[in-house]
């Protein structure tokens, strides 16, 4: 016979939180730590929750403890959990302590969220865990944190943000990989009994390890199918963990990755979690929301252009910084349509190349004899604002800060350089004073309203301290000049992540401004980060990072997906590049609050070499589509392209923006009204199952098209 319900296994607890069309339903099974038991559509309000709760739990076989546990929130080995524990304690002789945390007060955190609050049962006045939910009803976004309060000498190996179960049938984990100058590459893999791990052992984000992965069913694409998403808002050393146990549970982790004791009280960072029925543009639109959600009071203290068009000296001069030659550049560039002109690395004293001076702050005089504010006063005439480039946690053994306070530095004497470079110690409280005077005493003597902040090498030795010291420099440094944009830059994409974006409104995605590359990367990135977040600069025409010769066309079109910018030697442009580069910039400047307001749809493409994605506003009445050809298509023609989130019923008129881009040997005829410069009316129905055929197009170009909704009365 079967054995009947076991009277000791029982549901003591369930909380529901509604908002942004999704339901997240948490469930305590005997009093213990809450289990995440449904996160996803809106379920029924009748919906019997206590039945829902029992109806996760799979029956027990032979071989296994009873009662079966659940997977909680923190699931621990004291209960009889078979996989990675949500935490690992060591008590105050070093010895594991397997915490049992059972459920002591359920507390409204406002209209959308809940605290629980557990004691542990072994240890009541020592350990306490609360979990901290919350759904925003504007992004359907759930945020999950964990505090862990440990007695005094106890310490904490590992504490995940919180532990989720895979949904039923999402059998694919993707993630993204990633490299200098080759960030964001997508990668995928199935599950397995076992951990599929993630680790960031840099001190940073990563360019290899961005902190988040989406599990996907097979039929899941850009715009059909469920799928969820997890990110980690961290900005340092961090662990995922995707595992299968044995009897078939899945389950995902995220934490702090700190190979050293953590003590007292140990707050996680928040992790978060996106479900969507909509393909990964459901997802996608989740976490653009968010970051303009962060970001929005920010951008409303000021009474400018949020996203200006960038001009940065890097690639026209490097080091050698001449003043006349500097004006000279800066005049080009408010030609061409730049708003803003930022001076890189290469100001301040002593900054002949990268082996010295990293952490004297002060401006070099020999280069800048009245300072930086000719510069600027000569900025500013040609209508653009002022940028500064900095590296504030880094500094070179030949400097002033090296020498005067060599105890600064991070890590042993003899460790090896990076760039020449060594890393200061964030979470000393002196190194942060330090570094906020000088920093502070600069944007307060100028009209600087932009740092680019960067971090040009991995840490040896970098426990989260370390990032939790950044993170409070940077903050501090917001919060006293809230007029200030600050960009986060690490070797390019080297850290990017939610955590950041709380304090910096605007990533460098990558040091390559090869259009190639860029093209990949922003499309594979836009799946997290809003596009303009994104900083993309038209680079020089001979691309210094891959060699890559490619034409102004493509280079500005593919610059014009995200916070356009210009990262070359004005001077060295020919007069139809500078006619191609202020058109482009023209048509950006006009479009780019529609661009940064609308939702992002990456499309599915039949042809490998076509990167394809559209913004749509609101109300589906126009769209703007991107067709990239990054290389050479294996047939012939241009396969169609299959619009999405446009109105099914609704008539469009589309036209080309860039005719004058189409190549003429690809297209010695067009049978459409393209062809001639005209435009096209097609259902929104017919758009998205049949799709749009665009001219035929050669590697490295860009087709761009508008539609428009046309009223019904001119059908």
């Amino acid at each position: 016979m079967l054995q009947p319900e076991l009277p000791d296994f029982a549901v003591t607890d369930v909380h529901r939180l509604d908002g942004g069309d999704r339901t997240a339903v948490f469930a305590s099974f005997n009093n213990g730590v809450p289990c995440l038991i449904h996160f996803g559509p809106t379920l029924p309000k009748p919906d019997d929750l206590a039945a829902l709760a029992i109806a996760t739990i799979a029956n027990v076989g032979a071989g296994q403890i009873d009662p079966f546990q659940p997977l909680t929130l923190c699931p621990l080995a004291i209960t009889g959990w078979q996989g990675h524990p949500g935490m690992i304690l060591q008590d105050a002789q070093g010895r594991d302590y397997l915490a049992n945390p059972q459920l002591a007060g359920i507390h409204a955190d406002g209209a959308n969220g809940v605290r629980f609050s557990l004691a542990d049962r072994g240890n009541p006045d020592g350990i306490s865990l609360v979990i901290s939910v919350r759904l925003d009803p504007e992004t359907g976004i759930l945020r999950l944190s964990e505090t862990l309060t440990l007695p005094d000498d106890w310490s904490c190996t590992w504490l995940a943000a919180a532990a989720v179960p895979a949904p039923t049938g999402m059998n694919r984990i993707i993630d993204h990989s990633g490299r200098w100058c080759g960030e964001f590459q997508r990668q995928e893999t199935g599950w397995r009994t076992g951990a599929h791990s993630r680790e960031s052992r840099e001190g940073r984000t990563g360019h290899a390890h961005f902190p988040g992965v989406t599990l996907a069913t097979a039929a899941t694409g850009e715009s059909t199918g469920d799928c969820l998403a997890a990110t980690l808002a961290w900005s340092g050393g961090h662990r995922m963990l995707a595992e299968q146990l044995a009897d078939g549970r899945r389950q995902v982790q995220f934490g702090v990755l700190d190979d050293g004791l953590a003590r007292g009280e140990i707050v996680s960072p928040v992790l978060l979690l996106s479900w969507s029925d909509q393909g990964f543009n459901g997802i996608a639109q989740s976490f653009h929301r968010h970051t303009r959600s962060v970001q929005a009071p920010v951008s409303a203290r000021r009474d400018r252009e949020p996203h200006p068009v960038h001009y940065n000296c890097w690639e026209a001069v490097y080091f050698s910084h001449d003043l006349e030659e500097l004006k000279t550049i800066a005049s080009l560039a408010a030609r061409l349509g730049a708003e803003r002109f930022v001076l890189d690395d290469g100001w301040f004293r002593g900054r002949n190349d990268d082996t010295s001076s990293l952490g004297d702050w002060e401006i070099d005089r020999v280069k800048f004899p009245d300072g930086l504010t000719p510069l600027i006063e000569h900025v500013q005439a040609q209508g653009m604002r002022f940028g500064l480039w900095f590296e504030p946690e880094m500094v070179n053994r030949d400097s002033q800060l090296f020498r005067a306070h060599p105890g600064y530095m991070l890590g042993p004497v003899d460790q090896p350089s990076g760039r020449n470079q060594h890393v200061l110690d964030m979470a000393s409280e002196e190194v942060r004073a330090h570094l906020f005077g000088q920093i502070d005493a600069l944007l307060s003597a100028h009209r600087i309203d932009y740092v680019k902040w960067d971090h040009n090498r991995p840490l040896t030795g970098g426990r989260p301290d370390q990032a939790r010291g950044f993170l409070t420099l940077l903050g501090d440094l917001v919060r006293a000049h809230p007029d200030v944009d600050f960009e986060s830059c690490a070797s390019g994409g080297g850290r990017i992540d939610f955590g950041v974006l709380e304090l910096a409104s605007r990533v460098w995605l990558s040091d390559s401004n090869d259009a190639i590359e860029r093209l990949r990367m922003q499309h594979e990135a836009s799946r997290w980060i809003a596009p303009e977040v994104q900083g993309s600069h038209v680079g020089p025409r001979h691309c210094h990072t891959s060699g890559r010769v490619l034409s102004m066309q493509f280079r500005a079109w593919v610059a014009a997906q995200r916070h356009m910018g210009f990262e070359m030697d004005p001077r060295d442009l020919t007069s139809d590049e500078s006619a191609t580069l202020r058109r482009v910039t023209a048509w950006w400047k006009h479009n780019r609050g529609f661009l940064f307001s609308g939702h992002l749809h990456r499309l599915d493409s039949d042809d490998g070499e076509v990167i394809a994605e559209m913004t749509v506003d609101t109300e589906a009445n126009r769209f703007i589509l991107f067709a990239g050809q990054a290389g050479a298509s294996a047939q012939i023609a241009q396969r169609p392209l299959r619009a999405a989130g446009l109105d099914p019923d609704a008539i469009y008129q589309i036209a080309l923006v860039n005719p004058e881009d189409v190549n003429e040997r690809a297209n010695r005829r067009i049978v459409n009204a393209f062809g001639n410069g005209g435009s096209e009316r097609l259902s929104g129905a017919f758009l998205m199952n049949h799709g749009v055929r665009l001219p035929n197009a050669v590697p490295a170009s860009m087709t761009v098209i508008e539609g428009r909704r046309i009223a019904p009365e001119q059908h």
